[in-house]
């Protein structure tokens, strides 16, 4: 879906021509502005007691769904093929359409991060893969609504990060161009070098991890979105 939040509700700013001005930071949903796959964690915990399936099949689904970039058709595929009559086929389809979106939260740091992005006059826009229902989901629950300018879904328009194409339409859906735009993201592919391809500058959010690509390389490396936000708002100061 292209989502966009009434400005009033978001900043004191009006006017079409003000907004336009403002400096545009996109950045990633899962992973990077909320920790999915820890929500995902604590769902498939909860879904292994309520059918008394042993607790450590949570690894071996964590491992299938490789922190949501494996399609649904196959994790639930395998879920339903390990577990049968153990767990009917609805409760596997409803940990995979709301398991995670029940469970999101925005951290205090990450909250505040995007509040004084919004204060120092940036426009704020997520840009994520995924299916419309569930993203939309997430991002209901995590109260990004009252945070960022509006939202992209890949599913809804048809176009996957790092396609330059999914960019362009969040840049669009708030009346801006990317000249100067920011991509904050936890994927090497998805997210950096979707910003590398249109010449953007960008942070990598590493959760932890190293940068290992020798094809492209971020702007920055935060440890976390806040850490990240703050970068990118005193870079472009």
């Amino acid at each position: 879906m292209v989502r966009t939040i009434d400005s009033d509700r978001i900043a004191a700013h009006t006017g079409r021509d003000l907004l336009s001005a403002m400096p545009l930071l996109m950045l990633d949903l899962d992973n990077t502005l909320i920790d999915r796959d820890a929500a995902f964690r604590a769902a498939v915990a909860a879904f292994l007691a309520e059918h008394r399936l042993p607790d450590t099949d949570l690894t071996w689904v964590m491992n299938i769904d490789a922190g949501g970039c494996t399609a649904r058709e196959e994790v639930a595929a395998a879920l339903t093929g390990r577990y049968r009559d153990a767990a009917p086929r609805e409760a596997v389809h409803a940990l995979l359409d709301r398991g995670a979106a029940d469970r999101v939260a925005l951290t205090d740091s990450s909250r505040e991060a995007l509040e004084r992005a919004r204060a120092d006059g940036w426009t704020c826009v997520i840009v994520t893969n995924g299916r419309t229902a569930q993203q939309e989901a997430k991002t209901g629950h995590a109260g990004f609504d009252r945070l960022v300018r509006g939202w992209v879904i890949s599913e809804a328009v048809s176009r996957k990060k790092p396609d330059p194409e999914i960019f362009h339409a969040a840049a669009n859906t708030v009346g801006m161009s990317l000249t100067g735009a920011w991509v904050i993201g936890d994927s090497p592919h998805a997210d950096i070098a979707g910003a590398n391809a249109l010449g953007l500058r960008s942070v990598w959010v590493s959760n932890g991890q190293l940068w290992v690509q020798d094809s492209h390389c971020p702007t920055h490396v935060a440890e976390d979105v806040a850490t990240a936000i703050g970068y990118a708002i005193g870079a472009a100061g």
